[in-house]
């Protein structure tokens, strides 16, 4: 088994590690005050739209979308796109400056997929450019959201529009001051099976009825100026050109959209893991408290070990995932796909709470980005899927797969021929 990235993966990784060099860590610090100033609450950061034009100008843009999506996309498969995720992970806003950022990256790979030629033309063509942003309306307050075919908001039709009316919340990117439309899910046919009652339609963000209602922070932070907020929907009317694929498609559209994200999510996670890594090592060396470098503390020896070997695990796994979604699609890959989905939000909020011990005061403060990707970490194990979700998930596929070898008479179940 050759666990080399092929030569094109390696010659995008040091184009896209030259940019970051050269042009995200410098602003990072110019990003980072900018957001935290509350005059400019809701604002894009203008280093953030200087860096995009640079990056489509070096040709550094939508490289998310596998080659199964033809002419959109760059032509990198899951598994050589994996590695240059895990590059943009080191710095989580840098995929805005890619145009490869959630939740605009999911509702492109909706367009490109089920898209109608006017949708595209109109929705993913200004996506795709960086020129808009977009929301995506799933989970909803008053149900359990981690089970897709719980949505209650309510999609009817009248003549040549469809009214929806209810509540969706966690619509991120909402905020953000170039976001146009929400991709919304919702009920359009309630007497069919629960997989077949939901459908997504496009709604315009200025629509008249579709009410903001609020922002909603994540541990006390809005996270500006994209944020997530609560929507109400009140008689939203939309022409029935803008539902995606037809009626009571949208499941079928949610997991098809929850893709090849899937695993750009787990190895963000490996790159953020990675950072603090290598920053953990730098503070080690670099401090002395009691005599004595902190790098010679047993328990810091241990912290750096512990996080480089699951850092490892984590990148090799979403590798494997990405290389079996390329060979199987996202059904073939559903086991490993849950596999990474557990494995790492975990480990990006494990290798931070060490790296924020390692750190002290600095590592809970604004100084570094270790408590923002603490947060993150945290965030995604419930706002990617709950954890709990991808492990019954994983669990039922791992049974099931056992029984089979069971009923073959392989794998060495019985003891002692019992």
């Amino acid at each position: 088994m050759d666990f080399e990235y092929n030569a094109k993966t390696m010659e995008h990784v040091e184009r896209l590690e030259t940019f970051m060099e050269a042009h995200v860590y410098p602003a990072e610090r110019e990003h980072h005050d900018f957001i935290e100033n509350p005059d400019n609450l809701w604002q894009q950061p203008p280093v953030v739209e200087e860096l995009k034009a640079k990056a489509q100008e070096a040709g550094i843009w939508n490289w998310f979308l596998p080659a199964e999506y033809g002419d959109w996309s760059p032509g990198f498969t899951n598994l050589e796109y994996a590695p240059l995720a895990e590059v943009m992970g080191r710095v989580p806003w840098s995929f805005e400056v890619f145009n490869c950022s959630a939740p605009d990256r999911g509702n492109m790979e909706v367009l490109a997929k089920y898209g109608t030629s006017e949708q595209q033309d109109q929705w993913l063509r200004p996506l795709m450019e960086g020129r808009i942003r977009s929301t995506y309306g799933m989970t909803e307050p008053q149900v359990a959201s981690s089970d897709a075919t719980n949505m209650e908001l309510q999609i009817e039709r009248d003549g040549d529009h469809y009214v929806l009316n209810g509540r969706k919340w966690w619509s991120s990117n909402i905020y953000h001051p170039l976001c146009e439309f929400v991709i919304t899910m919702g009920v359009t046919n309630p007497d069919n099976n629960r997989h077949q009652r939901h459908s997504m339609v496009i709604v315009p963000k200025d629509t008249p009825g579709l009410e903001i209602v609020r922002p909603l922070s994540v541990f006390g932070n809005f996270h500006s100026p994209a944020g997530h907020g609560e929507l109400a929907y009140h008689n939203v009317r939309v022409p029935i050109d803008n539902i995606i694929l037809g009626e009571g498609r949208g499941f079928e559209i949610a997991q098809g959209r929850l893709g090849p994200g899937r695993f750009q999510y787990a190895m963000t996670n490996v790159g953020m893991a990675q950072r603090m890594l290598d920053m953990m090592c730098a503070r080690a060396e670099g401090r002395e408290p009691f005599g004595s470098k902190i790098s010679e503390f047993s328990s810091t020896r241990q912290d750096i070990a512990r996080a480089r070997c699951a850092i490892e695990q984590a990148r090799l796994l979403v590798l494997k995932a990405a290389a079996e979604m390329d060979k199987s699609g996202a059904k073939g890959a559903r086991d490993y796909i849950s596999m990474v989905k557990i494995v790492g939000p975990k480990l990006a909020h494990d290798v931070a709470e060490r790296a924020m011990q390692i750190f002290g005061g600095k590592g809970v403060s604004g100084d570094t980005p270790i408590a923002e990707m603490f947060v993150i970490g945290r965030l995604m194990r419930i706002a990617d899927g709950p954890d709990e979700v991808h492990m019954n998930q994983l669990a039922k596929l791992t049974l099931a797969q056992a029984e089979i070898a069971r009923q073959s008479g392989k794998g060495g179940v019985d003891w002692y021929g019992d």
